[in-house]
């Protein structure tokens, strides 16, 4: 499998061990975030590792930035994807099995390293369940697609 991970320069540290953990694994790490501790807008890697998922060119993504809330949303805006910003492992899990995340997101100035190793397990351990959920999942769809949602008119 392969994961797009990207960050703002407040994160390349987590980023890195983030990385580390994930090709351990045998993971297979594109790397769209920045190396350097110099001033870098979340934007930039919240959008290439959403454009890259969106595209297939990797399975899911992983962003970082201090709170993980900005990258998410940069993410978010790339359609066809389905980003969440998580602190802890159950919502990261839940994510995916109810939501169908496509990219976790998390902050470096509020998760440590383990935590964060944590978050990013619990979340590539998980499967969509579909069911019940499927129908909620294309009800986003519709609202990306139609920027309206016909059950709430």
């Amino acid at each position: 499998m392969k994961i797009g991970i990207g960050n703002d320069h407040v994160a390349v540290e987590l980023k890195n061990i983030i990385k580390e953990h994930l090709e351990e694994q045998g993971y297979e790490v594109v790397d769209f975030g920045t190396n350097s501790t110099e001033r870098f807008d979340y934007p930039i890697s919240g959008y290439k590792v959403g454009k890259a998922v969106a595209a297939g060119e990797v399975d899911l993504g992983v962003l970082i930035c201090g709170t993980g809330v900005g990258i998410s949303l940069a993410a978010n805006k790339v359609h066809g994807v389905r980003a969440c910003v998580c602190s802890e492992p159950y919502s990261a899990k839940l994510s995916r099995e109810h939501n169908n995340t496509n990219i976790i997101a998390f902050g470096a100035r509020v998760v440590g390293p383990e935590l964060a190793k944590m978050i990013v397990d619990e979340w590539l351990g998980a499967e969509f369940q579909g069911g019940r959920h499927a129908r909620r999942v294309e009800m986003l769809a519709e609202i990306e697609e139609m920027q309206s949602l016909k059950a709430a008119e």
